[in-house]
């Protein structure tokens, strides 16, 4: 921001920089309308983020975010218990959801193997999944990660220990997407949609 911009505008700015995908330019945008908004919304959106931060948590079972003791779905007597869906955030679990095809349980591992950024097994929820699948009852666990060296690479650490558990471990099918053309498709893409080939 300019040098003659006031210092508290300065410090919300670089506050929304810190964000996720939100460059200088933008938090800037941001910084600038929150001084055009009611006092009384400004004071809301600040206690939402509190009210966020304060009370939402981990659910007990599945890591995903929750205000409960247990998320939604992990309270949910009608989804199939037996089969786990092991995705890298809670978003990933949202855009399940929207498909309303998916009736198991989730997983979430915050976050993906990565000794190049210093992330590594310990640092995830890998115990407490390997936990729910000692207790019994769990036939199938889904390997959601993306297809990214440190999604691949995570997959096949987590397949490595579940499979001694008794457990059948999957992973989702990679290829060219619905409506896609061949010609617009890189080498990977074409490569894992002929690996992931079906039966007609």
């Amino acid at each position: 921001m300019a040098k003659h911009d006031a210092l508290p505008l300065v410090v919300l700015t670089e506050q929304f920089a810190k964000l996720p995908g939100i460059g200088m330019k933008s938090a800037a945008r941001l910084a600038y309308h929150i001084m055009s908004m009611d006092e009384e919304d400004v004071a809301a959106f600040a206690q939402a983020l509190l009210n966020a931060r304060q009370t939402v948590h981990y659910c007990r079972c599945c890591e995903n975010l929750t205000e409960q003791e247990l998320c939604p779905i992990c309270d949910d007597p009608s989804r199939d218990s037996s089969v786990v869906c092991v995705v890298e955030s809670p978003k990933d679990i949202a855009a399940f959801e929207r498909t309303g095809e998916y009736k198991g349980l989730y997983h979430v591992l915050h976050g993906l193997i990565s000794p190049l950024r210093g992330i590594m097994p310990d640092d995830l929820r890998i115990r407490s999944l390997l936990e729910r699948v000692r207790k019994g009852g769990i036939e199938e666990v889904i390997m959601a990660t993306n297809p990214t060296v440190e999604g691949d690479a995570t997959a096949s650490y987590l397949s490595q220990l579940l499979k001694p558990l008794g457990v059948s471990v999957t992973r989702l099918a990679f290829g060219l997407p619905v409506g896609g053309a061949l010609e617009y498709a890189d080498e990977v893409t074409l490569y894992r949609a002929l690996e992931n080939r079906n039966q007609m």
